[in-house]
């Protein structure tokens, strides 16, 4: 049996690829280099070439907050053309189940916490990155239109905030944990101070990497509901960016060198999620502290920084 990883050589698709020794596949990890997903003829041509059982689908343009501030033509339109001929083509090709991956992000901006999947289409997003937040969320739309339509097991997971191996870590456009990652190691090497953008008081939920990727193997053989399942560690390891910083400079010995640039938007406060669902279907899971995460993650781009995604 084989799965296909579109986005496989992402944070995500490198720690799939970590554990993928435990399962019993053949995995095709895909990457923008072999094959452009906004190009329909040419997804198609590669899918076929394929011809996986089973899809789980990571690829996406993402970024961090700046970035989908800045870039909400580019972060919709592409978005919905991966999302759209991923789907299409797995239906023609008869594949027998689709994982995709959605974000905590995408949910409404204005609710009550903590949010779980029965909220995720009540009301709008954060206008911070509600370009994004659309064109995924069609992505579940889509899911349950194919599943309707035609009987195809096509389902959807909302991981919370992704970090570990392998990330982006671009300054501009990355997520909060790489660009402070990245920022740290240079602002420690340059004798500089290290400078948080925003307050540091937005409370976030993370969820390592490696972690993410043996529940999304799980949601792949186990998991057959329509609705979509948030996949997140519990609401108490709920975090401050503040406190992540002060975490990433004490694994540079770095951490008396901090400031908070508060002429910088915090974005969405805080988007708690629920992992009841997934608790109560899987039992309860050891994630990974994000102490050991960061330390991990931190160690991972010191040994790898001349060849890692820096843009």
């Amino acid at each position: 049996m084989k799965i296909l990883i579109t986005g496989g050589s992402g944070l995500v698709g490198y720690a799939i690829k970590q554990i993928a020794s435990n399962y019993n596949y053949t995995f095709i990890f895909l990457s923008s280099k072999d094959c452009d997903l906004t190009n329909y003829h040419e997804t198609q041509i590669c899918f076929k070439k394929i011809m996986p059982d089973y899809v789980i689908h990571l690829a996406a343009n993402v970024g961090g907050l700046y970035k989908n501030m800045n870039h909400k033509v580019d972060m919709f339109e592409n978005n919905i053309l991966i999302n759209l001929h991923v789907l299409k083509i797995c239906h023609e090709l008869n594949v027998k189940k689709v994982v995709s991956c959605l974000s905590t992000c995408i949910f409404p901006d204005k609710t009550s916490y903590p949010i779980n999947e029965t909220m995720l289409h009540n009301g709008a997003p954060h206008p911070s990155n509600d370009a994004y937040a659309y064109a995924k969320r069609m992505l579940d739309v889509h899911s349950k239109a194919y599943r309707s339509q035609f009987g195809k097991n096509f389902c959807c997971v909302i991981p919370t905030n992704i970090y570990g191996e392998n990330d982006n870590y671009s300054l501009q456009d990355g997520h909060v944990i790489p660009a402070l990652i990245h920022r740290c190691y240079l602002c420690k090497k340059n004798n500089t101070s290290f400078v948080v953008k925003g307050s540091g008081r937005p409370l976030r939920q993370f969820i390592y990497s490696q972690d993410l990727a043996k529940l999304i193997m799980w949601t792949l053989e186990n998991y057959e509901d329509a609705e979509p399942i948030i996949l997140s560690c519990n609401e108490k390891d709920e975090v401050s960016i503040g406190d992540v910083a002060q975490q990433i400079a004490l694994q540079f010995d770095y951490e008396n060198n901090i400031t908070f640039d508060n002429s910088c938007s915090d974005g969405q406060f805080k988007k708690t999620a629920d992992n009841t669902k997934l608790i109560n279907l899987y039992g309860n899971y050891n994630f990974t502290t994000i102490e050991n995460g960061l330390k991990n993650s931190v160690k991972w781009f010191i040994n790898n920084y001349d060849n890692c995604r820096k843009n």
